[in-house]
């Protein structure tokens, strides 16, 4: 089929071509249109019902392109019988013909768009979904439909072009049976009863998302307006069973949402809901819509990291979205510390050292398992690989640490230029040091270059003695791992009257051998006493 198409193609598209298969698989099927592609709007359609799991769904998709086809991700049956079939597609009333193979859904023009088309699509189908949209039941036993679509799990049941790169906005109209309430992006705009106890709910995003971020939730649920900041109406969706412990535990979200406004910016979307749902995850950052593991709620509200985080994405990794997803950090790393930060805000400077040290230890944990940088493509096509301590507690640790660096006030103005310049579009980790390299005025090639780029994290071994002539401490450094890095290590001396005057040890070599002038034996000697350095180490040695 691809030799085929290939015939007809000129030599610079051929060539184009073959450039975008060598990217995959960070690139999605739909992703390797040969020509410009833009995704403007998605219109969906979807019918549910309590009778079986088939879903019915029109898609209407306004878009620019070029070229004679288009490519979107959409799955094909598995061996299970699980998965969509398409009846039609048309354009302006005129039926196009398509294949759909290998879950990919190719549609093919009469004529070449070989400059930029306006077109508008309808594709009409139905099936059972294997994955994206979870038709299952709550741990009340009660049914319920649940989108979970990270990170390209959205053409289980939707076609579209399932890549972070391409955002567009997007509409929802869900016809469910009338006892279910429904959730989704965006503003509710419309409800309307149906004779045969049907319901249809139209919701209405006008912010463009990335398709890892739609979503939606069927399910009976008790709904709670928690109160407004900004205009911003904040919401609590939880099921019926628990809506006390629920409304409890997920109205801190508008105690939470002032800290972003003023930190960062304005929020990016109409409305805040925090759903309880059957996400695979803890939390998955839909947004405007966020859902939350059943398990969530317990009545105390030990839950806040949780909610702060997801709530942290609606700016980072929802608005300011990852070119792809070896970037993830600037999405998952970004709301790790954000939150650290949050609560530093809320609970004390203690709070965020306890936290920079737990997060530690998680990466030194994660590094003897698997030796890779925190912008790392080798997860590629299992992107669940992703989900772990370099995307979160890494990243985060690599902000905290770029903090410490530049400055507070150097720090949140990169942060704040590096969200204004790219909210409602893509970047990636280059898009993110030029911004921060701007507001501090310092080159900072070489600190992303070994804390993001390269694997691993400086291991050290530390001996240190007392000497009476002259009076001092002399302390040696070596690093164990290659390739070498360069940072500073704080010392803080401890005597017998209590902490003395810390010194910073610039690391730059393998081995570092400096004297701190002491004109006493130290008892001990702390080594990065704020937590401001990710690094590990065999236990200080001394005489």
């Amino acid at each position: 089929m691809i030799i085929q198409s290939l015939r007809s193609f000129s030599m610079e598209k051929i060539f184009a071509f073959l450039w975008l298969l060598s990217c995959y698989p960070l690139c999605s099927k739909a992703q390797q249109n040969t020509g410009r592609v833009d995704i403007q709007h998605y219109r969906f359609s979807i019918e549910v019902s309590d009778l079986n799991d088939t879903i019915r769904g029109t898609a209407e998709i306004e878009l620019e392109m070029a070229g004679s086809s288009l490519s979107l991700d959409l799955a094909t049956l598995d061996s299970a019988g699980r998965g969509m079939h398409v009846s039609q597609v048309k354009e302006d009333n005129r039926d196009l013909m398509f294949t759909h193979s290998d879950n990919t859904l190719k549609i093919l023009f009469a004529e070449n768009g070989s400059l930029s088309t306006h077109r508008k699509l309808s594709v009409s189908y139905y099936g059972i979904p294997s994955d994206g949209l979870i038709i299952s039941r709550n741990k009340f036993n009660h049914r319920t439909f649940f989108a979970d679509n990270w990170p390209n799990r959205a053409h289980y049941w939707i076609p579209c072009i399932d890549h972070p790169s391409d955002k567009a906005t997007v509409d929802f109209i869900v016809m469910a049976p009338d006892h279910y309430q429904v959730i989704a992006n965006g503003q509710k705009t419309e409800e309307i009863n149906w004779p045969g106890h049907l319901r249809e709910t139209h919701y209405q995003e006008s912010v463009e998302l990335p398709t890892k971020e739609m979503a939606i939730g069927v399910a009976d649920f008790a709904v709670h307006y928690a109160g407004a900041y900004q205009c911003i109406p904040v919401y609590s969706w939880v099921f019926p069973e628990e809506r006390v412990n629920g409304f409890f535990d997920y109205d801190l979200a508008l105690d939470i949402l002032p800290y972003f406004i003023t930190r960062v910016c304005p929020y990016p979307y109409k409305k805040l809901a925090n759903v309880e749902s059957r996400t695979r995850f803890g939390g998955a950052e839909n947004a405007n819509a966020i859902f939350y593991s059943e398990n969530s709620i317990r009545g105390d509200r030990s839950n806040e990291s949780l909610l702060v985080h997801e709530i942290a994405h609606q700016w980072f990794g929802n608005s300011a979205t990852e070119k792809d997803w070896r970037h993830l950090w600037l999405s998952e790393g970004f709301a790790t510390y954000m939150t650290h930060l949050y609560l530093e805000h809320k609970y004390g400077s203690d709070t965020l050292r306890f936290r920079m040290s737990a997060d530690r230890q998680k990466v030194i944990d994660f590094a003897r398992i698997r030796h890779t940088p925190v912008v790392d493509s080798s997860a590629a096509p299992d992107f669940m690989k992703l989900l772990n301590a370099n995307s979160y507690q890494k990243g985060g640790w690599v902000l905290h640490m770029l903090h410490q660096k530049i400055g507070d006030a150097a720090f949140w103005m990169g942060i704040r230029a590096y969200y204004a310049r790219f909210a409602g579009h893509n970047a990636d980790t280059d898009d993110f040091r030029r911004e921060m390299e701007k507001a501090s005025g310092t080159d900072l090639g070489k600190f992303f270059q070994q804390w993001l780029w390269t694997p691993g994290h400086p291991v050290l071994d530390i001996k240190w003695k007392y000497r009476a002539k002259p009076a001092g401490v002399v302390l040696q450094i070596t690093q164990l791992q290659s390739p070498l890095f360069e940072f500073p290590l704080q010392v803080l001396p401890i005597a017998g009257g209590g902490p003395l005057v810390a010194t910073t040890v610039e690391i730059k070599q393998k081995r570092t051998e400096i004297v701190i002038p002491m004109a006493e034996r130290p008892l001990e000697l702390k080594f990065d006493p704020d937590v401001n350095l990710l690094f590990e180490t065999a236990s200080p040695k001394h005489p």
